[in-house]
């Protein structure tokens, strides 16, 4: 983290001809209100060192004993940077009795950041969020809230009424909705021209369900935004949409493949799963639910809808951090226990007539044939950090998203993308072979390939489809072509899973409209 910053702050001060003092402030200028005063972090930067040796003079990167020296620039003069990095551990410090000494200064703003008084609360309604999964707001304690972020609505469809534990998106309607609107649809009362409920009158057959996303960090769309790292391209408008991505753990779930409900402001377009089911019928409005990075499905087998469940852990099951990567997948007999203990305690909580599918992993050696050898956001300007640069830092740090897939390694690649393929066909004989009272399970592969022929044909190339901050993720591009591969291949192939066309949805937007979009 200390590395990117500090190499943000040199190339604007590099762009705008100015000292290092001068981009640092006009960085924080740029960082809306309250977050501005993690820039104090940073005070002591020399435009002539690189932002590998700022960080470890700032003591905020560190080289263990007997571990390799991470670096992302290529290192100065040998003697020039032994000498940067033979600085004085926080520890250290704090045994000679140096606390209160200058020195000591960067290691208090980094170890006690959530102590600055305008960001503490945030921090605290961050850590809950990430300690529980479950919206931060929420009175009614349903699982669904009012508020986007902190795991709320961006999360999971809008809560209409937080202070009623029976009122929530995706529940069976109250008495045909006849008074309020307890499934959070929008449609409720009564037609005055024959006393009919508008809910019954609309949504009585209409197949209702809704779509829940079981998931990891791709299905939750995890994003940096590289206007953040651009300096040719920054301004204050680059970093507008710092707090909802903080407090969102820099996901956009609301942009993403499976539950995406916004228009994109991140590139792309948005194109789901959900919005599709809602097209197809007006009746699942806010039924949805991305229960990504873990999380607590919210559904009662009694009163709710049926629901769509993707099960897509395109990754992590072959990818971590450690150096002896191979060690820490998951193996074949692992994958049947542990999909299996998912599926059980589905066939617990899933309304009858619900569907569950199955995404196999991906073939991550897409990532780096397409990547490798171009420059990162961060190489851009003076073209010298490659995302080959990139990965071999965060292996060296043991912070890699994947070790097996981000690597030059040909035969690691190769033997991490067989281990998914042996992953994906433990899904596939599970789909095939199992049975569950709640519902039927499907098996699809993750479809990179079609969605990489198709977006050639639209005359893009293979690298637009990954994130381009972190070399790793699929983009929104990718999320969006995704969607309509995934919807054509069920409309085909298990049409009962997607439910009949409303014939009714023309009256009901009409209606909607009539009312001022009440």
């Amino acid at each position: 983290g200390c590395v990117l910053v500090v190499s943000v702050i040199e190339q604007l001060a590099q762009w705008h001809n100015s000292t290092v003092k001068a981009a640092m402030e006009r960085l924080c200028n740029y960082i809306p209100g309250k977050y501005q005063v993690m820039c104090h972090m940073l005070h002591r930067i020399d435009r002539e060192m690189n932002a590998d040796v700022v960080c470890h003079s700032l003591r905020l990167c560190k080289q263990d004993p007997g571990q390799p020296l991470c670096h992302l620039y290529p290192p100065p003069k040998v003697s020039c940077f032994l000498t940067s990095f033979k600085v004085v551990s926080c520890g250290r410090l704090l045994k000679l009795g140096l606390r209160n000494t200058e020195a000591f200064r960067p290691c208090v703003l980094f170890s006690n950041l959530c102590a600055f008084p305008l960001l503490a609360n945030l921090c605290e309604k961050i850590k809950y969020v990430i300690r529980n999964k479950l919206p931060f707001e929420d009175f009614d304690g349903d699982k669904f809230s009012t508020f986007p972020t902190l795991r709320g609505y961006h999360w999971r469809g809008r809560d209409c009424d937080d202070r009623n534990t029976t009122v929530y998106p995706g529940r069976r309607p109250d008495n045909w909705d006849v008074k309020s609107d307890s499934n959070c649809n929008g449609i409720w009362g009564v037609d005055p021209k024959d006393g009919i409920p508008y809910e019954e009158k609309f949504c009585k057959g209409a197949d209702s369900r809704g779509v829940v996303l079981l998931g990891d960090s791709a299905g939750a769309h995890f994003h940096i935004p590289p206007e953040w790292m651009t300096v040719t391209q920054m301004s204050a408008k680059s970093f507008a949409n710092l707090p909802m991505a903080f407090t969102d753990e820099l996901d956009w779930p609301q942009f993403s493949e499976i539950t995406g409900f916004l228009n994109s402001t991140i590139g792309g377009w948005t194109d789901s799963l959900y919005l599709r089911l809602r097209r197809r019928n007006r009746c699942n409005h806010r039924d949805l639910q991305n229960i990504s990075q873990n999380g607590n499905l919210a559904r009662n087998q009694l009163l709710d809808n049926p629901a769509i469940v993707i099960y897509a852990t395109i990754g992590n099951d072959v990818c971590n951090g450690n150096h002896d990567t191979l060690a820490h997948m998951t193996t074949p007999k692992e994958m049947f226990s542990n999909v299996m203990q998912a599926l059980r305690y589905l066939d617990s909580r899933l309304p009858n007539g619900s569907h569950v599918i199955l995404t196999g992993l991906v073939d991550g050696r897409f990532l780096w044939d397409n990547l490798h050898d171009r420059y990162h956001p961060l190489g851009q300007l003076n073209r010298d950090i490659t995302y080959s640069q990139l990965y071999s830092f965060l292996n060296c740090l043991k912070v890699s998203p994947c070790n097996g897939w981000l690597t030059p390694n040909k035969t690691l690649r190769n033997l991490t993308s067989e281990r998914a393929l042996q992953l994906s066909d433990v899904l596939k004989e599970i789909a095939r072979s199992e049975k569950f009272a709640n519902f039927d399970v499907f098996y699809m592969d993750f479809p990179l390939r079609q969605t990489a022929e198709e977006w050639r044909k639209m005359g893009g190339e293979p690298w637009q489809l990954i994130e381009p901050v972190d070399g790793f993720h699929p983009s929104q591009i990718a999320a969006a072509l995704g969607t309509s591969i995934t919807w054509q291949k069920a409309l085909h192939e298990w049409p009962q899973v997607l439910g009949k066309e409303n014939p009714f949805n023309d009256q009901i937007e009409a209606i909607f409209k009539d009312q001022g979009g009440h």
